[in-house]
């Protein structure tokens, strides 16, 4: 049985990461066939620094997901920790569950629905808002929950009392977050800004119907070239942004990690404690 589990997930993987070992092999063709690999060459990562309408485009997702990362990690903070902080439970719940529908909405339902939205607003104030604007809304938008998501277990950890204690010795409620709360949901906080940046990057179909002809993402780059040939810079483009989301995801599980690990010896201690101060 172990033998089929393990066979069957080789074939998932293999499955799933064929396309994008084939692409990264022909990035380095030394030919722009896309049907024999004539040799390996490095010609088309040195054609990246020509520039061209696909390094603009590229440069604009990393714009894009940088600028969305950051506002969407800053809100999605203040969120978590103002949806940790209700009182009532039910309208806690009610909250995540209002919190997470971006996410759990189809791509294409959430973009329609945003494009009805800035067109509505763009023909009451009579102009065309559809650009850097409205895809820069939209991405913050599915990224929110996710953020989210990050932060509210970190909070979930924290120890009450060591905000309670810093109130005490004189710190002011502000000063007590930024030395106790924002150290401890840290971790959080940067993967869920870690998430934001990859799905800000290599979102299609969002980007597709929130954006305008005045701004234009690299995926939807390549989906404009559909029906022309394709050059292999395209393919050399699109492994450095496989590589990079991949580098990206390793370092948010290692923070993950690492912050769920120091967390442990914290709660055994205090247990230890506990357990030593009832004995006696």
């Amino acid at each position: 049985m172990k033998k089929v589990s393990n066979i069957y997930t080789a074939l998932c993987f293999l499955i799933l990461y064929a396309p994008v070992a084939v692409m990264i092999l022909f990035s380095f063709n030394s030919s722009d066939s896309i049907f024999s690999f004539d040799g390996f060459s490095l010609q088309w990562y040195k054609s990246i620094l020509n520039g061209g309408e696909a390094v603009d485009t590229l440069i604009n997702s990393l714009v894009l997901a940088a600028l969305s990362a950051v506002i969407s990690t800053v809100v999605g903070t203040a969120a978590a920790i103002g949806i940790f902080h209700m009182k009532h439970k039910w309208i806690k719940n009610a909250t995540m569950q209002v919190t997470n529908i971006p996410m759990m909405n189809p791509d294409i339902v959430t973009g329609i629905s945003m494009m009805l939205l800035f067109i509505t607003v763009g023909t009451l104030i009579k102009a065309n808002i559809l650009g850097f604007g409205t895809i820069l809304i939209a991405h913050i938008t599915f990224s929110l929950p996710y953020v989210i998501l990050s932060v509210m277990p970190k909070l979930r950890q924290l120890d009450p009392n060591l905000t309670e204690a810093a109130l005490d010795l004189g710190c002011t409620p502000m000063q007590a977050f930024l030395k106790v709360e924002l150290p401890a949901i840290l971790p959080g906080i940067i993967s869920g800004m870690i998430m934001a940046f990859t799905l800000s990057l290599d979102d299609f179909v969002i980007s597709y119907f929130t954006t305008g002809a005045s701004f234009k993402t690299f995926p939807t780059y390549i989906y404009s070239l559909v029906k022309k040939p394709f050059k292999p810079n395209i393919y050399a483009l699109s492994s450095i942004m496989t590589v990079a989301v991949l580098v990206l995801l390793i370092i948010s599980n290692v923070i993950s990690a690492r912050g769920e690990s120091s967390g442990k010896p914290a709660k055994v201690k205090k247990q230890r404690r506990t357990r030593k101060e009832a004995q006696e």
